[in-house]
């Protein structure tokens, strides 16, 4: 199933290899990964190599130099095999590394950027707390000033890569409560006194992803590590959540896609009354009404992304990709587990994995109640 995207050479050749990276490395492990919650570092050392732990990061920082559609394309390829891995590569590369490279200065970039990039070290990104989620502008980890350090207290939660993660981006408050330039945007290394990792979160889906606290107490951080400017934290982070919904409406799609040929190749395998039961109106109505939102999803998710390498503002194409995009993997997974029916619901069969994992997308990085808030606030501006 494709769109109208110009699939150059280039982009052809990218789609095969991260295809083939995710049939040789990731499918064979996929459950064992999901039911022991493991998150495997190797493998996300292993795709440094291919290029997918920098692919937006420019060559002279170590990165593949890539854009958005390529940057889709991987996601979508990774994701349609496991969205554990999916997720951890959107986190890495849209949150942490994208933020770094968006507002770091030349020294902070070719101190980190590299090492992100090879996949020597993973990235976290620290916004959510226990008592704010969507409401950010009330975090009470804050950043007391100190001479030249920063003295933060505090906890983020619900933090991709929150154990396993070699360096943090974490946004603190500096000033007011409420006050939308009173957050600044620290860079953060593991083993930095008083910064520690706190409870892995038992989730339903993306298992493999690891979810955690990230704990301050007392940790002092010098006035070199704040990205841009003091008070810039909260507007910075914004910016980086446009981004970041392509990378969840990619990694969407790529769920979607995997469950929709999940539920295709079953239906055209299974018999019941003679013939195989994607004969019937009842199971390929279905199919069709999933191949069509999957299409339309694939086209808000392109176009943002071709926005967002013409350097143009993508707030409301980004939320509408994010928001129907995510929206339709949860639909495309439940209607994969009805297809395949009984055996839909147990872990022999791909689709139970599909559902579990698609609901997340509807919530992580704003939920789909917070996309339509964007979209009409948007809409109703113009």
């Amino acid at each position: 199933m494709t769109v109208q995207v110009e699939y150059t050479e280039d982009l052809q050749m990218i789609m095969e290899s991260a295809r083939d990276f995710a049939e040789n490395y990731i499918r064979p492990h996929v459950m064992e990964w999901d039911e022991a919650q493991f998150f495997p570092i190797d493998v996300f050392k292993k795709m440094g190599e291919y290029g997918f732990m920098g692919i937006l990061v420019p060559e002279i920082y170590g990165g593949a130099g890539l854009g958005y559609q390529e940057y889709i394309t991987i996601l979508e390829e990774i994701s349609k095999v496991c969205g554990s891995i999916g997720l951890s590569v959107a986190a890495h590369n849209s949150l942490c590394t994208n933020h770094i490279l968006s507002f770091a200065n030349e020294e902070q970039k070719h101190q980190y950027l590299p090492k992100l990039a090879s996949g020597e070290w993973i990235g976290a990104w620290g916004l959510t707390e226990p008592n704010t989620g969507s409401d950010a502008g009330r975090m009470k980890c804050v950043a007391t000033k100190d001479g030249d350090y920063y003295v933060l207290n505090g906890a983020k939660n619900f933090i991709t890569h929150g154990i396993s993660g070699d360096v943090a981006v974490v946004i603190a408050r500096t000033g007011e409560l409420l006050d939308s330039h009173g957050m600044t945007a620290f860079v953060v290394e593991r083993g930095t006194p008083g910064f520690k990792a706190g409870k892995k979160e038992n989730k339903l889906g993306m298992r493999a992803s690891e979810t955690a606290e990230m704990i301050f107490e007392n940790c002092r951080v010098h006035k070199s590590q704040i990205l841009g400017q003091e008070g810039e934290g909260f507007v910075q982070a914004l910016k980086i959540l446009d981004g970041g919904r392509i990378s969840i409406a990619a990694l969407s799609l790529g769920i979607a896609k995997g469950a929709y040929e999940a539920a295709r190749k079953y239906s055209k395998e299974r018999e019941q009354f003679g013939k195989p039961i994607s004969s019937f109106q009842a199971i390929s109505f279905k199919l069709a009404d999933m191949a069509t939102k999957i299409e339309a999803s694939e086209l808000l998710t392109r176009k943002a992304g071709n926005l967002k390498d013409k350097g143009e503002r993508v707030s409301k194409i980004s939320a509408m990709a994010k928001y129907y995009a995510s929206e339709t993997a949860v639909e495309v997974a439940n209607e994969g587990i009805q297809i395949h029916g009984g055996y839909g619901y147990i872990k022999d069969f791909p689709a139970e994995k599909f559902y579990r994992d698609a609901k997340l997308c509807t919530i992580g990085e704003g939920t789909s109640e917070i996309q339509k808030l964007v979209i009409s606030r948007h809409i109703l501006k113009d």
